[in-house]
């Protein structure tokens, strides 16, 4: 057993077996904020449908809850490989993205992103003073907390609704051995909103881990050409409620 990865957790995720038996258990501590009953939920649903992990176990005790499942067969897109071949990493970015938002019946999805209920939260977070402009990107903190929210306060108008992943940033996206998309991690935050909701992040994402001049290949791959007003309202909005 190995520890991969540490994301938000406050600890890690570890990676048990080997080849087809590859397993990865997901670890929240108590007191994390991290969702995974929210995870599991998902990942049964968008199991049917698209390229995620399989959930093979779930549990939870005094201590915090855990969560085990099946890899799906695939490389993070941000893997040292993937790294040194960005083009190939950010056309299968845009392109799973595509097929997440293609397969995915907003019809039939009992999960919710919207742009409102984030503005919510955030609404929230800030009564009760936990928002920190110094947390924010460095585009951002020249606001203030109230500021944020007010230019936040007039929502683009819906242009076209999917399930968006909720974290479309470039280390949940896995690549094949020959580049292709190969399926989608992290779905904590499933839920229907705005496509610009997930493509505004990803196009950021691929900004960080792949350096400038990403973005258009990547909306490129994704079959659509930038709208400069949603990104930038869904980028400030993932900076106060990811």
């Amino acid at each position: 057993m190995r520890a991969v990865w540490d994301k938000e957790l406050g600890g890690p995720t570890f990676e048990v077996g080997a080849g087809p038996e590859l397993r990865f258990i997901k670890w929240a501590p108590a007191g994390s904020g991290l969702d995974l009953p929210a995870e599991v939920a998902r990942l049964a649903w968008a199991g049917e449908l698209t390229a995620v992990p399989r959930v093979l176990d779930f549990g939870e005790d005094q201590t915090g809850t855990w969560l085990v499942t099946q890899a799906v067969p695939g490389e993070s897109a941000v893997s040292g490989r993937w790294k040194s071949a960005p083009g190939t990493a950010v056309a299968a970015i845009g392109k799973g993205l595509r097929v997440f938002h293609d397969a995915l019946p907003v019809a039939h999805c009992p999960f919710t992103w919207s742009a409102q209920e984030r503005l919510d939260t955030a609404r929230q977070q800030a009564a009760l003073g936990l928002l920190d402009p110094a947390t924010w990107h460095v585009e951002h903190q020249r606001l203030t907390v109230e500021q944020a929210l007010d230019e936040l306060t007039t929502i683009p108008p819906l242009d076209h609704a999917v399930v968006c992943h909720g974290d479309a940033c470039a280390p949940n996206t896995l690549l094949s051995e020959n580049g292709g998309w190969s399926g989608h991690v992290d779905l904590g935050a499933m839920g229907v909103g705005d496509r610009w909701a997930d493509l505004a992040i990803a196009t950021w994402s691929a900004e960080w881990n792949y350096g400038p001049g990403w973005e258009d290949q990547l909306l490129s791959a994704y079959g659509i050409l930038a709208d400069r007003e949603r990104i930038r309202y869904y980028r400030l909005l993932w900076d106060l409620c990811p």
